[in-house]
């Protein structure tokens, strides 16, 4: 998992958390998870993906949960997940571990997860993303399950579409609530490094954009905003942002037909759910629906 400056450590704890429970059904209280920091001195510096503290909710057993997220498969990989395994015990002895590789790569996984010396046998858990229902996870229509879904095999529907689907629905469940919204995008942005879904994201997110413009395209994604900085601009300043504006709304009506054709492909929501995401009258869905291959609602 690359390292974002950016993903709070609210944001990350919240993660581990999902990914414990949701995935490797570890049952997990969200509340007790602890990020922690297993790096040693090395003359190459490797970090793992994932350490934290957390407690099991019914026996509130305490534990280290470790995490790899591997996108192609490794010949070295049980010596790398070893390695990982000594910097932890060193730094927390008396802490029982637990060490999952979560594969999310294209081809057949292939790579042995138990390393046999003639001293003793070392063997940690996988779990294979290819074996995950991402329709099961996208049905289940929680935050989180949406945002892990993003790591599944995509089988044969386009990523841009599957994408494009994760984000409004995050966006819809988040309601007015913006901080919570943007909290989910920063989590879908640092799963989205394992499996190069930066684009789509990003077209997603400006989908985003076009649809709600005041309200994303210059506070809530960053962009400057005069006002909220405290700056007076002239008139002549502001005209390049309001060209720019003008040209964006002219755009907008574009934007959000192929956006609704794309939610209609992926056969995930009721038409009405879209007309009500969108703003628009059933009837308007409808009128989209027809361009492209009918599916039932």
């Amino acid at each position: 998992m690359a390292e974002k400056d950016i993903v709070s450590k609210d944001v990350l704890q919240l993660l581990a958390a999902d990914i414990a429970n949701i995935l490797l059904h570890l049952d997990v209280d969200r509340n007790s998870v602890e990020l922690l920091q297993t790096e040693q001195q090395r003359i190459e510096v490797r970090r793992a993906d994932m350490v934290a503290r957390m407690k099991k909710r019914e026996s509130g057993e305490s534990f280290i949960l470790h995490v790899e997220i591997q996108n192609a498969n490794d010949s070295t990989m049980s010596v790398r997940m070893l390695r990982y395994a000594s910097d932890i015990l060193m730094a927390y002895p008396d802490e029982p571990i637990y060490q999952y590789l979560v594969y999310i790569g294209k081809q057949r996984l292939t790579m042995p997860n138990t390393l046999v010396l003639p001293q003793f046998t070392y063997h940690y858990a996988t779990l294979d993303m290819h074996t995950v229902d991402c329709g099961v996870l996208i049905a289940q229509d929680t935050p989180e399950a949406l945002i892990l879904a993003i790591l599944c095999d995509f089988k044969q529907r386009p990523a841009q579409e599957v994408v494009n689907y994760i984000v409004t629905r995050l966006k819809q469940l988040s309601g007015e609530d913006e901080q919570r919204f943007r909290n989910y995008y920063e989590m879908l942005e640092t799963l989205a490094d394992n499996r190069d879904l930066h684009a789509q994201l990003l077209e997603a997110k400006n989908m985003l954009t076009q649809v709600d413009y005041k309200r994303f395209s210059t506070y809530q994604w960053g962009l400057e905003d005069g006002i909220n900085e405290g700056i007076t601009k002239t008139r002549s300043e502001l005209e390049p942002l309001l060209n720019e504006k003008d040209e964006a709304l002219r755009q907008e009506k574009q934007r959000i037909h192929n956006a609704v054709k794309q939610l209609i492909a992926l056969n995930a929501m009721s038409y009405q759910a879209i007309a009500d995401l969108f703003k628009l009258t059933l009837e308007e869905v409808e009128k989209i629906a027809q361009d492209i291959e009918p599916t039932q609602h």
